[in-house]
């Protein structure tokens, strides 16, 4: 079999010098899956993946005064400089972030730009020149073979939301809001992350989000967008690879692709939504019903949502 490579830029700073990228998402050493082997670094792929990649606005013209006047004469962006010679029918774009007010016009930039040098750019939103779903990664370093090969690890306690403290957009400050009044609720459960109000109590950012999920029965899986229906991320994947019953609120695209069981509605980040957070985590007992569901879940996740499956069956198209 001839094993094409995949190459990947991104806007995302951790991911610009990873070499390693999604490894831990194959059961094959060095980033194999099928066909294709995802080296995000590759000087030259065969195929370029532009990974939330967020394309430069060019600077307004300026006068030929401010022009001498400028100390030095900066160049514009030249999007074929990191293109790797990858041509444009084996370039993919595809936008993950979630089409909040706040970013609106950046993501429809930049499907504008990425239609100049992409044949094929995508994202979770109704005016992505292909709305679809955004493929599944996640951020456990577990391998793929335990994930794919474990039994429930040990569920000792209730409930658990890792999430931040960003406030920059209006989703992220209904968010916050919610969790403050979870926490005056007394409903007992153990939040985890980073930039957390004090007064929220955190149990700290983790390093591995594992040690948040897999001992608990519940995970509260709170999207930052919930307004149309492609919109998911690995909030989702996370709980439930974690073998956690997720109460989820998001938009209906998690319904389209897992099956039905396998997570639970948040009816709404208000007091509705609290009581209802109250009567599951009361006792185990919505988990233990759930747990064939969330079996079939997980292997969902694992072989067919998952990016590189995904990036497989593009690249065979070119067989």
């Amino acid at each position: 079999m001839n094993i094409q490579t995949v190459g990947m830029i991104s806007s995302y700073n951790a991911l610009k010098t990873r070499g390693d990228w999604l490894w831990q998402q194959t059961p094959h050493p060095f980033g194999v899956w099928g066909n294709m082997q995802i080296q995000a670094l590759a000087q030259k792929p065969d195929f370029l993946l532009m990974y939330q990649f967020d394309f430069p606005k060019p600077t307004p013209q300026k006068s030929w005064l401010q022009r001498l006047r400028q100390k030095e004469k900066k160049t514009e962006f030249d999007i074929h400089s990191v293109l790797r010679g990858v041509p444009k029918e084996r370039v993919i774009y595809l936008l993950r972030e979630p089409p909040l007010d706040e970013v609106l016009e950046r993501n429809k930039f930049n499907y504008q730009q990425a239609q100049n040098c992409s044949s094929y750019v995508s994202g979770p939103d109704d005016f992505a020149p292909v709305p679809d779903y955004m493929p599944a990664i996640w951020y456990h370093s577990n391998s793929f073979r335990e994930l794919n090969e474990m039994p429930p690890p040990a569920k000792v306690a209730p409930c658990s939301w890792i999430t931040s403290g960003i406030n920059r957009t209006a989703s992220h400050r209904q968010r916050l809001s919610f969790l403050e009044s979870l926490k005056s609720s007394g409903i007992k459960f153990d939040l985890y992350g980073r930039d957390l109000p004090k007064s929220a109590q955190s149990k700290g950012e983790l390093g591995n989000k594992w040690y948040g999920m897999a001992p608990y029965y519940y995970n509260l899986s709170i999207e930052n967008y919930a307004d149309n229906s492609w919109y998911v991320s690995e909030k989702l994947w996370d709980a439930l690879l974690a073998w956690c019953l997720p109460i989820y609120y998001g938009g209906s695209a998690a319904d389209k692709l897992l099956p039905p069981g396998s997570f639970l509605r948040l009816p709404s980040l208000d007091e509705k939504g609290i009581a209802y957070i109250k009567e599951i985590t009361s006792t185990p007992d919505a988990w233990y019903a759930a747990k064939d569901a969330i079996a079939e879940a997980r292997q969902i996740i694992l072989h067919k949502l998952n990016l590189l499956n995904w990036l497989s069956e593009y690249v065979n198209k070119f067989s």
